[in-house]
């Protein structure tokens, strides 16, 4: 992202938040943005499914795990900070598409325009998916069939729906009518209204390093969101040079597809945290988020102990100590 400063932000977690206190859950936040972080990056599941009645289970959550639904948390906590939010992710094709831009344009209006991680121009456009409002739509296709079933759609159709899904979407955000007959959604000549202030929201698209999820985010999307999985290293560089040519074939500029950088406190120290940031940096990245998850701390003093020792180093790093 040519000539803006990178973005520090924070992932909610979301799964040790025991009790489910808005209280914390607030105080957490605001502590975030006083020691200098501008983002919340938030990830969501609608169901869990019974791992005790599945002996043969190998997701990541089941129904036991407390999940907040992050786009009426980022209303909350919205009019409360300064934040600048993210979706990290929301799993798009299990939802009405049509509700999902009525949801987040309503959202960005609440949000309020001309601070923070800004409104893209959608694919070709825009630098890095930055501008002036405060939400960024994080998508991806999610794991969890049962979740699918549940929410009444098909899990064999969910990357095909999500390709149908981002170009409708804005769409819906900037134009006061859409015609659209697609192989998963119709809207016959109708509008949301009101539209996003300053135009499409930016849509970011989390995923591994597929072939073909890679490919998909070069040509749909205003910035990639890596897998955690995927690290920091030899992968994932060959995977965002991947991204990177596939926007280029789509005929956009590569520049402006944002990087999504996730530093992982699990298995080391904050000081080694706050060491990879700066690898996050060489590899082009417009966002860092820190993700304290599964560490072994305690909700919510020890996880915003943590990010203030972070944030410090941060300021080190960009001479503003």
């Amino acid at each position: 992202m040519t000539g803006q400063p990178v973005r520090l932000g924070a992932v909610l977690p979301q799964a040790e938040i025991r009790p489910s206190d808005p209280g914390a859950v607030v105080g957490f936040t605001q502590g975030l943005e006083a020691a200098g972080y501008v983002d919340l990056l938030v990830f969501e599941h609608v169901l869990g499914a019974d791992s005790a009645s599945r002996p043969d289970w190998t997701g990541y959550y089941d129904h036991t795990v407390p999940f907040l639904e992050p786009l009426v948390l980022f209303a909350h906590l919205g009019a409360l900070t300064s934040l600048s939010f993210m979706t990290d992710v929301l799993v798009l094709p299990q939802r009405q598409t049509a509700l999902v831009a009525k949801q987040t344009a309503t959202l960005d209006v609440l949000l309020g325009a001309g601070a923070g991680a800004g409104t893209g121009t959608g694919a070709g456009g825009g630098s890095a998916g930055t501008g002036g409002g405060r939400l960024r739509l994080g998508v991806g296709i999610g794991w969890n069939e049962v979740e699918y079933d549940a929410l009444g759609v098909a899990f064999r159709s969910r990357a095909r729906r999500l390709e149908e899904q981002i170009p409708l979407l804005r769409a819906l955000w900037t134009q006061p009518v859409v015609a659209h007959a697609g192989a998963f959604d119709t809207i016959d000549r109708a509008g949301i209204e009101p539209r996003p202030p300053s135009g499409a929201i930016p849509i970011w698209v989390g995923c591994g390093d597929a072939p073909a999820a890679l490919e998909r985010v070069g040509r749909l999307a205003d910035g990639w969101i890596p897998h955690p999985a995927l690290g920091d290293g030899e992968r994932l560089a060959a995977a965002w040079a991947l991204v990177r040519s596939a926007a280029r074939d789509a005929g956009r500029d590569p520049g402006t597809v944002g990087l999504q950088g996730h530093v992982v406190l699990r298995g080391g120290t904050p000081a080694q945290a706050a060491g990879r940031l700066g690898r996050w940096l060489e590899l082009g990245a417009s966002h860092i988020a820190v993700n304290t998850l599964e560490a072994g701390l305690a909700w919510p003093q020890a996880h915003a102990d943590v990010h203030a020792e972070i944030a410090d180093h941060w300021k080190t790093l960009n001479g503003s100590a």
